[in-house]
């Protein structure tokens, strides 16, 4: 974890964005919320905006609360969330903003108003086809720095890591015809080493991967 936050601020310092792929259980979570808490404490500002499936909404906030207690959180979501005029500025004067991806496809004009320092993207695989419209509304987003939080980077198909990668770093594996042309095909269809070695060079300095077990 220590080596993941240190990865994860020295991206964010040259505005790089990072997909952190731990394997669930390995403290992703507490990752971004100790980066949050440092840079907070370094007096860097500007609200960071987590993404997350309904389910883990309350898991944010309950480590919030036990790791970064420092952080103002506010959890966006539910029928009395803020909506109206204002609304904005209640979101940018938090540290830390909670909602789902349902709540964010629904507001998606609202908080692609607000000056986000960091937006997190937990179950990132969530956004894998970018023609959804959770994922357009996550994409649209503007934000200083991006994370994309996945255990399973690669679920069925090498365009889903595309996706996933273009979230936080747009255009860095070129467009889908592109990628699917120099990389998804070679590799999938023909085994093509010297493609997947290209593909790993390009995304190594933006992927960190610990897993619970080498067997």
């Amino acid at each position: 974890q220590e080596e993941g936050l240190a990865w994860l601020s020295a991206l964010a310092v040259s505005g790089t964005g990072a997909v952190l792929a731990d394997d669930m259980g390995l403290g992703k979570t507490v990752q971004v919320l100790a980066l949050s808490a440092a840079e907070h404490a370094a007096g860097v500002t500007g609200p960071t905006l987590v993404v997350a499936p309904l389910t883990l909404v309350s898991t944010w906030r309950r480590e919030a609360a036990r790791f970064a207690p420092a952080l103002r959180v506010h959890v966006h979501h539910g029928p009395g969330r803020e909506r109206g005029e204002g609304a904005a500025e209640v979101l940018a004067g938090a540290d830390l903003v909670l909602t789902s991806y349902g709540t964010a496809a629904r507001d998606a004009e609202l908080l692609a108003a607000v000056a986000w320092r960091r937006l997190v993207a937990d179950e990132a695989q969530t956004v894998k086809n970018p023609s959804t419209a959770v994922s357009r509304a996550v994409r649209g987003i503007g934000a200083e720095h991006r994370v994309a939080l996945t255990g399973t980077p690669v679920e069925n198909r090498l365009d889903e890591m595309r996706a996933v990668f273009d979230l936080v770093n747009p255009g860095l594996l070129g467009s889908a015809g592109t990628f699917r042309a120099r990389f998804a095909v070679p590799i999938e269809s023909h085994r093509d080493e010297a493609a997947a070695s290209r593909l790993r060079a390009l995304a190594a300095p933006v992927v960190l991967r610990d897993r619970k077990s080498v067997v």
